[in-house]
C-alpha cells in the first residue's frame, strides 16, 4: 500500500508542473489568439486524419486502401505520444548547442504560461506543432504504399520524428543554427515538413524497392473521387497550417491564407494544362496533385510574400513538380504517390523562391536586418542543402537498421494479394451481393 501511495504521489509531482509558469514571469495570453491557435490545431490534425488517409487511399489499388489509411492512423498515434514525451523538447526546448533543444519540456514539464515571442500559452503551441510532426511523418506513407510492413512503418516513423524531424524543426524554428547563424526563413514548413518528408520518402522508396509490376504497365488508382475529397480536406486544412503559423489572429494570418488559396488554385489549373498537353486529357488525380503541389510550394513563404508572388509560386510549382515526377520514374524509383516530386521538390522550390520574393519592393514583408537578396537566397540554399542531406543520410541509416529488426517489405505473395486482407484481415470495401 505504501509503495502504491508513493507511486501515485510521484506521478502527481511529475505531472503537476506541466503547465506551470516560473515565478516572476507570469504573462497573460491573448484569448483571441489562443482560440485561433486551438482551432488551427484541430484543422491541421484533420489534414492527416482523414485528409491524407483519403488522399492516399484513393490513389492506391482497392486491395491496399485500408492498409494505407491504417498506416496514417498508426503513425499519427505514435508521433503524438512521442511528441509529448520528448519530441517537443528536442524541437522547441531552450536553445543549447543549436542542434537540439534541451530537456526543459520533457513530458511537457515546465511549460511556460505564454510561449516566447507569442501571445498564446505554450500548451497551445505544443498542440499546434504536434500536428506538423504528425503530418510530416504521415506524408512518407505515400512512398512505400502497397508493400511496406506496418511494424516497420510505425517504428521507422517514430525514430524518424526524433532523429530527423525534431532536430530540423529546432534548426529552423527553435532558434537553432540555421536560423541564428544564416538567417534561413521558413514560414510554415517548406523545409521543416516538406523537404524532410520528401527527401526521406525518396530514400525510403529506393531502399524498399518498386512494387510488383511497377515496370510492366501503369498502376492506376482505384478511387479518384476519394483522392479529390482528401485533397479538398488538405486544402482547407492548409489554412490552419499556414494561417496558424502566424501564431495570432491578425492580418498576418489572413494574408497567409489568401496566398495559400491562390497558390493552390493556380497550381491545380496549371497541372491540368500540363496534363492536357502531355497526355491529351485532364484528370481528377492531376487536379488534386497540382493543388497539393501548390500548397507545398507556398508553405515556406505564405506569410512573407504578396498575392502576386503567390500566383507565381502556384504557376511554377506544377512545372517543377511534374518534371520531378517524370524524372523519378526514369530513375526506376517507385515513389508510389510521388511524395518527393510533390512535397520535396515543392518545399525546396518555395524555400528558394522565398529568398527573392520576400523583398519589400516586390510586395513582401522585407528582408531581416542585415540581409540582402543575395545573402537571403544564400541562406535559403544552405537551408535546403543542409536539410536535404541530413534527411537523406539519417533516413537511410534508420531504414536499414530498423529493417534488421523488422523487414521493410511484406512477402511477395502477400503483396500480390493485397495488404488489406493478408496483413490486416479486413477489406477497405465490402459490397453487398
Amino acid at each position: 500500500m505504501t509503495r502504491f501511495v508513493s507511486a501515485m504521489l510521484l506521478a502527481v509531482l511529475l505531472a503537476s508542473p506541466a503547465f506551470a509558469q516560473e515565478v516572476g514571469t507570469l504573462v497573460e495570453s491573448d484569448t483571441g489568439d489562443t482560440a485561433w491557435m486551438l482551432t488551427s490545431s484541430a484543422i491541421v490534425l484533420l489534414m492527416t486524419l482523414p485528409g491524407l488517409a483519403l488522399f492516399y487511399g484513393g490513389r492506391v489499388r482497392a486491395k491496399n486502401v485500408l492498409s494505407v489509411a491504417l498506416q496514417c492512423g498508426a503513425v499519427a498515434a505514435v508521433i503524438s505520444v512521442l511528441w509529448v514525451v520528448t519530441g517537443y523538447t528536442l524541437a522547441f526546448g531552450d536553445i543549447g548547442n543549436g542542434w537540439f533543444g534541451n530537456g526543459r519540456a520533457w513530458m511537457l514539464i515546465e511549460l511556460i504560461n505564454v510561449r516566447y515571442g507569442t501571445t498564446v500559452p505554450e500548451s497551445a503551441f505544443v498542440l499546434f506543432q504536434m500536428g506538423f510532426a504528425i503530418f510530416a511523418a504521415a506524408l512518407m506513407v505515400g512512398a512505400w504504399a502497397e508493400r511496406a510492413r506496418l511494424g516497420w512503418v510505425v517504428l521507422f516513423c517514430a525514430a524518424w520524428s526524433l532523429i530527423v524531424y525534431a532536430p530540423v524543426a529546432h534548426w529552423v524554428w527553435g532558434g537553432g543554427w540555421l536560423a541564428s547563424t544564416f538567417g534561413t526563413m521558413d514560414f510554415a514548413g517548406g523545409l521543416v515538413v516538406h523537404t524532410t518528408a520528401g527527401v526521406s520518402a525518396l530514400v525510403a522508396a529506393a531502399l524498399i524497392g518498386p512494387r510488383e509490376g511497377f515496370s510492366d504497365k501503369p498502376i492506376l488508382p482505384h478511387a479518384p473521387v476519394l483522392t479529390m475529397i482528401g485533397a479538398a480536406l488538405l486544402w482547407v486544412g492548409w489554412f490552419g497550417f499556414t494561417g496558424g503559423s502566424a501564431l495570432s489572429a491578425t492580418d498576418d494570418a489572413s494574408s497567409a491564407i489568401i496566398n495559400t488559396h491562390l497558390a493552390a488554385c493556380v497550381a491545380a489549373l496549371v497541372w491540368l494544362l500540363i496534363e492536357r498537353i502531355a497526355l491529351g486529357k485532364c484528370t481528377m488525380i492531376g487536379w488534386a496533385t497540382g493543388a497539393v503541389a501548390g500548397l507545398a510550394t507556398i508553405t515556406p513563404a505564405a506569410g512573407y510574400i504578396a498575392p502576386g508572388a503567390a500566383i507565381l509560386f502556384g504557376a511554377l510549382a506544377p512545372v517543377v513538380c511534374y518534371g520531378a515526377l517524370v524524372q523519378v520514374r526514369k530513375w526506376g524509383i517507385d515513389d508510389t504517390l510521388s511524395v518527393f516530386a510533390v512535397h520535396g521538390m515543392g518545399g525546396m522550390l518555395g524555400t528558394l523562391l522565398l529568398g527573392l520574393f520576400v523583398s519589400y519592393s516586390l510586395g513582401g514583408t522585407g528582408y531581416p536586418a542585415g540581409m540582402t537578396p543575395a545573402t537571403q537566397l544564400g541562406a535559403q540554399a544552405i537551408g535546403v542543402a543542409a536539410v536535404a542531406v541530413w534527411s537523406a543520410v539519417m533516413t537511410g541509416i534508420l531504414a536499414l537498421v530498423i529493417g534488421i529488426l523488422i523487414p521493410m517489405r511484406v512477402k511477395r505473395k502477400r503483396e500480390i494479394e493485397g495488404l488489406d486482407m493478408t496483413s490486416h484481415g479486413e477489406r477497405g470495401w465490402y459490397f453487398a451481393d
